[in-house]
This record gives C-alpha cells, structure tokens and sequence, in this order.
C-alpha cells in the first residue's frame, strides 16, 4: 500500500510532526511519499527515514488562484509518476489542492483537518472563504479525519461532509524519557510552544503574567510575524526581566522537562500537539478552552482551562499555580497519566490505518487488509 502524504508548509509546527508521527509510526504498514511546498524541518526529517520527498513550488501560501491552479497541475503530474493508492492530505491549502488532484486523477482521498477555516476565533473573511471551499472539497474525498470531537461537530454544524465522511482520530504522539518536576520549589518556570503568529496569543499570556506576584519567568518557544509586536509589549510592561524569547528550537522535550507549567493563549485550536507534549512530560496544562482542548485537559484536575479573552482568570491561575507547588505536582501527575491511558502514538496510527483501508476502492482493499492492523512498536514508538 503506498500512501502519498501533502502537506503545504515544512516548517516546526504541529501539523508537521503529526505527518512526521504518522509516516514513522507506519514504516513496516504502508510505503511513504511526501508531497510539501518547501524544503525544512519536516522534509529534512522524512528523508533521514529513507523517504521520498518532493517539494511542489507552486503550493504555497496564501491563496493566489493562478498558483494554485499550478499547484494542481504540479501535484496531478506527480499522482501519475507515483501511482499512489492514496492521498492523505493536511491543512487547508494542501486540502484542497490535494482533494481536487485526487479527483482528477481517480486516487482515493483522506483529509485530515487540523483546525479548519472557521473555527471559533477566525475571522469573518477566513470564514466566508473556507465554509464553501470546505464544502466544495468534501465532494473530492472519501475520508475526513477531524483530530478532536469538537473539529467533527463543528463540520456538522456548517455542513461540511456527510455524517459517514466524518471521523474522529484524536492526535497521538511517541512517548519519550524527558519528565518535569513541577512540584519543585523556587521561581515557577511557566512555558508556551507556538509559532508567533495570528491564531496564536502570546500578547495575552504576557500582560496576564505581568501581574502575577509570584516568582515566575516565561519561556516563549518560536518564530513567526507576530514575534516583533509581543517583544515590544513585553518591554513596554517592563517584563523584559521575566520573559525570555528562544525563537524555534528542536530541543523541546527538554525545554518542556525544564519548566513548571505549560500554557497555551491562543484564539482557537484544532487539537494541539504541544499540550500532548506537556502532558507527556508531567506538566500541568493552563489553556484557553478553544477547540478540542478539553477532550485532552480537564479542568481543575490536570489543569486550568481558561474561557476566551478571561485574562483575569488567566491571570488568577496562573498565580495559583506559581505559588503552590503540591498543586501543580498533583495535576502534573493527573496529566501524565491521561497522556499514558489515551494520546500515545500507537492508537492514532492505528486508527488513522482503519480509516485509509475504509477509503480505498473495495477491489484494492484485499491486499492491503493483508497488512497488519497495528504497526511494529520499532516505528510507532521511535522519536
């Protein structure tokens, strides 16, 4: 069974080491291509696994209609060179391209939606655009793979696919040996991994730990347009002593077991990777209550969730937890413990596997139903 992946951007983000995640965790399932816009980080990483990698110039973004229309045509040519029996497409630009290049070509499709265009949070244009785009699109596939409940509810809710189109397959990740010790004393080290960019809201995490009175310090994790406007606003707040900016780093898993509390300010969410990471690494979690995030976190036992644009209470818990360590112990506990019982990798590629051998044609199936229906613990538990 050979499955191309696409996907736009290459850069450090979540949705870029969800394909990661998946192309690994199937080495032994399936064979690999990856289709991506651009050389970085993830194509970088998919060709130390031994997999081909083709970088289509033309799928970019933003939207340009010209371009985009050459990103089909690119990507068409390159579904005849490959031959795949699928494409599992991801993010919205790649989603769209790819579904319509499946179409053309008779590969059948499977579209994972991260966050889709009008999620709570976006704005209106996003929306007027991606509603009808995402209608359109679902007609070009088999699968829709929503990565929280919350994605699959709001699909049904703007009509997007029909009910039997729509799956759920909750985000998974590797398990690793990086543990934090929230419960330790001295200044709370408080961190938020995300790109600085518009969906995102480290402005509002900043001014919410300038009042905060216990000793804490902030570690902001990333890059991106955005970063330029909250540094400015960390100096105006004379914060510049308690905030440390560490641009894009691959050294996360122990920048995560450094820290004492994990926080995510953001407008809206899909599912997020970086609060597996967290709980992966014993922390407790302070979010704002956007998308799926409480199908991960609950509140009060392994963190705080935080209604949108509350920055009182933003501020509040994150005091509470930077003056009591026992507290953040205990719910760091509880969130490592959700992490072991229900996000590791093994279910997710699993899962993500049944959906692929639902959406190919029936006279395919057979040989691929020949492939074991869980993937060796060497791919699916490497890192």
């Amino acid at each position: 069974m050979k499955v191309l992946f696409l996907i736009t951007r290459a850069e450090t983000g979540g949705g870029q080491v969800h394909v990661l995640d998946l192309i690994r965790g199937m080495q032994g399932s399936c064979e690999a291509v990856l289709g991506v816009g651009e050389e970085g980080f993830l194509a970088d990483a998919v060709r130390a696994l031994g997999v081909r990698v083709h970088v289509l110039r033309h799928l970019v973004q933003p939207t340009r209609p010209l371009t985009d229309l050459r990103a089909v045509g690119e990507l068409v040519q390159l579904l005849r060179e490959e031959r795949p029996d699928l494409l599992h497409a991801h993010t919205s630009k790649a989603g769209t391209v790819g579904r319509l290049a499946a179409r053309l070509t008779g590969v059948p499709a499977v579209f994972t939606a991260h966050s889709w265009a009008f999620s709570e949070g976006t704005s209106w244009k996003w929306k007027a655009v991606g509603v009808p785009m995402e209608y359109a699109a679902a007609f070009c596939c088999a699968k829709i793979i929503n990565v929280s409940e919350a994605n699959r509810q709001l699909a049904r809710r703007y009509h997007v696919g029909r009910a039997e189109q729509l799956v759920t397959v909750h985000n998974g990740i590797p398990d690793n040996g990086f543990r934090s010790e929230p419960g330790a004393g001295g200044e709370c080290r408080i961190i938020m991994v995300a790109r600085f960019a518009a969906q995102k809201d480290q402005m509002s995490l900043v001014r919410a730990l300038a009042t905060v009175q216990s000793p804490c310090r902030l570690l902001l994790v990333g890059d991106g347009p955005t970063r330029s406007a909250v540094e400015a606003e960390t100096a105006r707040l004379g914060m510049t002593d308690r905030v440390e900016f560490l641009g894009e780093r691959l050294d996360v898993p122990q920048l995560l077991a450094s820290a004492h509390v994990f926080a995510l300010s953001t407008h809206y969410e899909g599912f997020p990777i970086s609060i597996l990471e967290a709980m992966r690494t014993g922390l407790p979690v302070v979010s704002t209550d956007v998308g799926g995030v409480r199908e991960a976190i609950a509140d009060d036992v392994s963190g705080y969730l935080i209604p949108p644009g509350d920055q009182e209470l933003l501020t509040r818990r994150l005091e509470t937890l930077a003056a009591n360590p026992a507290l953040r112990a205990r719910m760091g506990a509880a969130s490592r413990r959700s992490f072991v019982e229900q996000f590791q990798l093994d279910a997710m590629v699993r899962k993500t596997l049944e959906v692929f051998r639902s959406a190919i044609p029936a006279r395919s199936r057979a040989a691929f139903n020949a492939i074991p229906a869980t993937p060796s613990s060497k791919g699916a538990g490497s890192k």
